[in-house]
């Protein structure tokens, strides 16, 4: 499914300004989340996508570069990119819409530091079914509790701007996007906290469709109680995901994974 990448020209990239101690760290981390994603089953191919902002910049991200499956991903494999779609460092390109979606996703939500594409099984069956996506009547799914949106637009494949505007648009203060028959879009403050969000939202969605698969009518938690338990989760969100994070990459090298390379 490779499609051609246009290159817009642009100004100068001043690369004298990266902070390359914190860059190489969110490299590591990026790289970590590819991996285990990989372990879970949640990419598809070589066509999913994550990326970061640059730590310290608003104007450069990180993103795998196409033709890499998510368990070939390593530290030094990922490009910085800028938003006219140039690599301003690494090797190889961006899978087109990669760049359409991330490049205009960041450059619209400055807060979006992190954004997780992927067709998860679960979380992409949702995005198939008729109504809101998430039910939440597992505990799990507490966590997304007024974290989501929905883009009910389906053009095709994403290949021009207005895609990625219309999907940042549509995200609006959330979270996470349910992208209708196409996917989910998870976007967070930082790597580990998008990683963290990615990681329990298939939880939520793969426990959801085991439970309509019983045939039995849901029965969801009182709004109430769910917003109250959400705030209580979202409290010590930034905290878990850390961690979590953390567990990951002692998980990855203790197997011997080669992501820090």
């Amino acid at each position: 499914m490779a499609h051609e990448f246009r290159v817009v020209e642009g100004g100068k990239v001043d690369l004298d300004a990266i902070d390359r101690e914190a860059l190489w760290q969110a490299r590591v981390d990026l790289a970590a989340c590819f991996r285990m994603a990989a372990r879970y089953g949640l990419e598809e191919g070589i066509c999913n996508h994550f990326s970061a902002m640059v730590p310290g910049r608003n104007d450069l991200f990180l993103v795998n570069p196409y033709g890499l499956a998510f368990c070939e991903v390593t530290a030094s494999s990922l490009l910085v990119c800028d938003f006219h779609g140039r690599v301003v460092e690494g090797e190889g390109q961006p899978e087109a819409t990669a760049f359409f979606i991330h490049a205009r996703l960041h450059r619209n939500l400055p807060r979006a530091r992190a954004a997780f594409h992927t067709h998860m099984p679960y979380a992409t069956a949702l995005s198939m079914t008729e109504g809101e996506p998430l039910a939440y009547a597992g505990q799990t799914a507490l966590k997304f509790y007024g974290r989501t949106a929905v883009d009910d637009t389906y053009n095709g494949l994403a290949l021009d701007e207005a895609e990625g505007d219309r999907i940042a648009a549509t995200l609006g203060d959330a979270d996470i996007v349910f992208l209708r028959n196409h996917g989910v879009m998870v976007t967070g403050p930082t790597i580990a906290e998008a990683w963290d969000d990615l990681y329990y939202l298939e939880r939520a969605a793969e426990v959801q469709v085991k439970a309509l698969s019983t045939g039995r009518k849901l029965l969801p938690v009182d709004p109430a109680i769910a917003k109250a338990a959400a705030a209580q989760m979202r409290e010590g969100d930034p905290e878990s995901a850390r961690l979590h994070l953390a567990s990951i990459k002692r998980v990855l090298s203790s197997d011997g994974e080669d992501f820090a390379e």
